[in-house]
């Protein structure tokens, strides 16, 4: 059956790129690691042991058409806006103790990650607002774009982590490890930062409106154009030595 499925998209993928159908060597991600593993055997792809999988020569209407077959829903892995099923805490810290980094765009919303070790993971777009990450260990892990809203990531490590564009409106990041991380163009509004370490950490354009910062250590970051109005500042150290 399945061999006469990849027959049909086979055939189906060729009339597409013939008559100019979309081709990307972007990853794809799917609701489940079952679909990802069906999908990646039907379209001769490459599945990476989660819910990724990597084709050399596909089109939206061959995925399209397998997915539906499978009963599967997927999106591109850049696709911030699409929400996949949830991805249990437990087989992410499996995952993460076998090697595997790449998480991008995972639902862990609401997760219970407490202490979790997750050191240079890739968690970019991933959907992580309400998460327990109290005293995880997130030091140099790539949390560009993702969704961290009233996530609690108090007393976490999250030095040298790329927090570009990551929505951390009204999280929790009291006592945090935030140095030398990359905060540009971070959405802080209204977080709790009291008592953070972001010494050398970069807040260019960051959004802190309305943020505590009282008794946070700032020196050496940079503010450039960074939005601080109503922001606690009380004891927090500015100096740049």
């Amino acid at each position: 059956m399945k061999d006469l499925i990849r027959n049909l998209l086979s055939f189906s993928s060729n009339r597409i790129s013939s008559s100019g159908g979309r081709v990307t060597q972007d990853m794809l991600l799917f609701d489940s690691l079952y679909a990802a593993q069906e999908i990646a055997f039907i379209l001769g792809g490459e599945w990476d042991g989660c819910n990724g999988v990597v084709l050399p020569k596909k089109d939206e209407l061959a995925v399209n058409t397998a997915a539906k077959l499978v009963g599967a829903q997927w999106c591109y892995c850049e696709d911030k806006s699409a929400i996949l099923i949830k991805f249990a805490a437990d087989d992410l810290k499996r995952r993460y103790a076998a090697g595997e980094r790449y998480f991008i765009n995972a639902n862990l919303r609401d997760a219970w990650l407490c202490e979790c070790l997750l050191s240079e993971a890739n968690l970019s777009w991933a959907k992580l607002n309400l998460a327990n990450l109290s005293r995880a260990n997130l030091s140099k892990a790539d949390l560009s774009e993702a969704d961290l809203s009233e996530a609690n990531l108090s007393e976490a490590n999250l030095s040298a982590a790329n927090l570009t564009r990551t929505n951390l409106a009204k999280a929790n990041l009291r006592l945090a490890d935030l140095r030398g991380a990359n905060l540009r163009k971070a959405f802080l509004s209204e977080a709790n930062l009291s008592e953070a370490d972001l010494r050398g950490a970069n807040l260019e354009l960051a959004d802190l409106r309305g943020a505590d910062l009282s008794g946070t250590n700032l020196s050496g970051v940079n503010l450039k154009e960074a939005k601080v109005i109503e922001a606690d500042l009380a004891r927090a150290t500015l100096s740049n030595d």
